[in-house]
């Protein structure tokens, strides 16, 4: 990987899991293992939008990384909900942004995480920015002869080789990619019911189809063989108006700002991922050749340790972590699916919601006795809530977009007049303070190196 200029990297998570530094250290070090943290042409800078609520975490979870891997990196960046409010602070006072916008922009919520990081990476001169997830690590696992053959991956290289030729890379993912758990058909609850049920709260990516093909796994996705050994690179078709990609194992080609979008999610909904996918049809998207293994129900944290199992157990739908882990992302899909066809099928939307509102009211009673869990009743309300509020929501995913556009305006100003007012996020850099090298300094709230 040639390059005449020294590339700058970010590194993005959006994390609040406490075991955020056990995957960092994972991450690193691979990049240690495919000759990233010397090379020269590149500089590694971390990114982390952290949330103390998720898992009652403290910032030390987020902050105290060891120096033997702040080390191996260039910068690291922690963004905490004091930093990111004196943040906005200086935002609205030089008029930026008014209070309003900042809120929307960077508010609460996984895209309002994202929008943090990506933010601080067009400021920081970031290049290509990388995110990764906090419950992916970089192995790929196939299944060969019955048996589970792991093979490490060069995530960030991979992205690092394609990038520059598009707008946006989207690597493969296998493990525990859908938190819906292996089901026992029974009288209570049939094949029939469930794949209507299913449909109903299914996207253009969640599928029956798909996902009995999963379920006969015992809920493990694979690696294609085919695609490790192959190193196929394919562009992303356009499916109903969308160019579809994950939200970890991507990478976003930051040299032309004015060609990236902002993330989106209506309040308390998931889909950032899905929304950005719709605003994708004149950019260029490439699938590359690096598998994530997705940890989706916590269960293989000691692959980190090296340990590595000859089979992956079946998750079953008998315990209370894995049935609230199945209603949490219930109730994620079926909250951005209104403003999901909204966007993507609007001639067919009222026909749609009455379609999906029908199948709910026929499964929901069986889901419930078959989970014993009443909660599942709720899916319905709350699709109803998003229906009614769809043009609102639909009004704030073109709104976000209006405001990053602002936001590069002023981030395209020379540095002395945006260094007006030097906010969290901004200390230490080289652009406010170019007599000074880059130091490592943390606060309660955030840390830059």
């Amino acid at each position: 990987m040639k390059n005449d200029k020294k590339i700058k990297v970010g590194i993005g998570f959006a994390t609040g899991r406490k075991s955020f530094q056990k995957v960092l250290k994972t991450y690193v070090y691979n990049w240690k293992e495919y000759g990233l943290t010397e090379n020269e042409d590149v500089s590694l800078n971390l990114l982390v939008a952290y949330d103390l609520k998720y898992s009652n975490a403290k910032p030390i979870h987020f902050t105290g990384i060891h120096k033997d891997l702040l080390n191996l990196i260039d910068e690291a960046h922690f963004i905490g909900r004091g930093a990111l409010r004196k943040e906005i602070a200086a935002l609205v006072e030089q008029n930026v942004l008014s209070q309003k916008e900042a809120d929307l922009f960077f508010g609460s919520g996984y895209a309002a995480k994202r929008n943090a990081i990506l933010y601080k990476a067009v400021k920081s001169g970031i290049d290509y920015l990388v995110f990764l997830d906090d419950d992916e690590y970089p192995f790929a696992v196939t299944n060969t002869h019955k048996s589970a053959v792991w093979g490490g991956q060069a995530v960030l290289t991979t992205h690092l080789d394609y990038i520059r030729r598009a707008d946006i890379t989207n690597g493969y993912h296998c493990g525990y990619i859908s938190p819906i758990p292996y089901i026992r058909f029974n009288k209570i609850l049939t094949e029939s019911d469930f794949r209507v049920f299913i449909e109903a709260i299914s996207n253009d990516v969640l599928n029956w189809d798909s996902l009995r093909a999963v379920m006969n796994n015992g809920g493990v996705t694979y690696a294609d063989p085919s695609v490790l050994v192959n190193r196929t690179v394919e562009e992303v078709p356009e499916i109903n108006r969308a160019k579809f990609i994950t939200g970890a194992n991507l990478c976003l080609n930051l040299t032309r700002p004015e060609r990236v979008f902002p993330f989106y999610n209506p309040p308390g909904a998931r889909g950032e991922d899905t929304f950005l996918s719709t605003c994708l049809s004149d950019r260029k998207v490439l699938r590359v050749p690096c598998y994530a293994f997705h940890d989706g129900f916590s269960t293989y944290q000691h692959l980190m340790d090296g340990v590595l199992p000859n089979k992956l157990k079946r998750i079953e739908a008998d315990s209370e972590p894995v049935v609230s882990r199945f209603y949490a992302a219930c109730l994620g899909w079926v909250r951005y699916k209104p403003l999901f066809v909204y966007i993507t099928q609007r001639d067919q939307y009222d026909q749609i919601m009455r379609e999906t509102q029908e199948k709910l009211s026929r499964t929901l009673p069986k889901i419930c006795a078959y989970f014993q869990n009443n909660s599942f009743m709720k899916i319905s309300s709350e699709l109803n809530s998003y229906r009614k509020n769809v043009e609102k929501h639909y009004a704030q995913f073109l709104e976000m977009q209006r405001i990053w556009a602002k936001l590069r305006a002023y981030l395209k100003e020379p540095p002395a007049r945006r260094c007006f007012k030097v906010s969290p996020l901004a200390a230490a850099s080289p652009e406010c303070y170019p007599e000074k090298k880059s130091v490592h300094r943390i606060e309660r709230t955030g840390a830059v190196r």
